[in-house]
């Protein structure tokens, strides 16, 4: 049977506990205090890894683009596992129990991390100009939420530490709505389906291929997609302060971030692959969906400077610490600036901009 999870409205702060946060807490520490603001500021290291240098990295489909693409083959490091996690939560308690050295995140887990004290840094940051995100509604809801307006009263399925809750914090400000003016549900984005068709949430953010699979089985009860303009700018790559201590972990991650971003335009030059490998068999939609996936996705870019990242992550920072939940943060410390630039070096310069 599956139990379903309990509506209820969010209080301030309640999230260290939220989605993992209890396990978080419990978890054995990777971290000190004192770790938080020690990362080396010495050079990155030129050499290929030492022998024998290993890291579990947390990116599936960096997984499957090094594989398909052929680029695995030269990883000068061996990957000793790759763990399947992609909730910010999840990769947090992976870090702090020493199961993944670099993984692949929204930008608000860093923010999450930095909140509850784990020591983390944005080593790679790869940036977009489209949503990514819709809201979806609950099944029988029809016509009646039409825009992010109509969300007035309405309970809202909400992870803080993750990309989908920010989403909801910047669509009720573009829309002129308070937290306050709707019901804010606690939950780890990977029950947002469940509360959806158990109508214990009546909208939540999905992402694809989560919500055309969604509307596909709910589409004909009433369920619908609701558009906004929030863009969830970045996409990043980050690793635990202990590991960035590591000049042999360091120079791993130096290898590597020139390979996730050729592999990522590989599969952007490579759709009918990239469809096959991961939208239909490791994602299981029908190939007719994962072209138009694919279609609606805009062109993969790669900032040379992360000035606008870092102001990304300070507007997200002050919009979530102005809601309660978390202190203030000072987002420039949230980056290893010596990474800075290396995935845009790394592929051609269309796919390069600025900032």
């Amino acid at each position: 049977m599956t139990t379903r999870p309990t509506a209820r409205i969010v209080p301030r702060r309640s999230f260290l506990a939220l989605a993992g946060g209890a396990a978080l807490l419990a978890a054995c520490s990777r971290n000190s205090t004192e770790s938080i603001d020690t990362v080396p500021t010495r050079a990155l290291p030129s050499g290929a890894p030492p022998a024998g240098t290993k890291l579990a990295i947390s990116i599936h489909t960096a997984q499957l683009q090094l594989a398909d693409s052929g680029l695995d083959k030269q990883l000068p490091f061996t990957v000793s596992s790759w763990p399947n996690l992609t909730a910010g939560p999840d990769v947090i308690q992976g870090f702090r129990a020493h199961s993944i050295d670099l993984a692949s995140n929204a930008g608000i887990p860093p923010i999450q991390a930095e909140a509850i004290k784990v020591g983390a840094r944005i080593v790679a940051v790869q940036s977009r100009d489209h949503p990514i995100y819709s809201f979806a509604t609950a099944p029988g809801s029809g016509d009646a939420i039409a825009s992010a307006k109509d969300f007035r009263g309405r309970k809202i399925a909400f992870s803080q530490g993750q990309a989908q809750g920010v989403v909801v914090l910047r669509a009720l400000k573009e829309a002129g709505l308070k937290n306050s003016d709707v019901q804010l549900i606690p939950l780890p984005s990977t029950q947002f389906l469940t509360a959806l068709q158990a109508k214990q949430v009546d909208v939540a953010p999905l992402g694809e291929p989560s919500l055309t699979k969604y509307l596909g089985q709910y589409g004909k009860d009433g369920a619908r997609a609701v558009t906004t303009d929030v863009v969830d700018l970045l996409s990043i790559l980050w690793a635990p302060t202990e590991v960035l201590n590591d000049d042999a972990k360091v120079a791993a991650i130096r290898s590597f971030i020139p390979l996730w971003a050729k592999g990522v335009v590989w599969a952007w030059e490579n759709t009918d692959a990239w469809i096959r490998s991961y939208y239909v068999k490791d994602q299981g939609v029908t190939t007719a969906d994962g072209k138009r996936i694919v279609s609606s996705l805009s062109q993969p870019q790669f900032p040379r400077s992360w000035d606008k990242a870092v102001a990304w992550e300070q507007e997200t920072a002050d919009l979530m610490a102005e809601g309660g939940f978390v202190p203030k943060i000072k987002a420039e410390t949230l980056f290893d600036r010596r990474f800075e630039g290396l995935a845009a070096q790394a592929v051609p310069a269309k796919y390069q901009v600025a900032s």
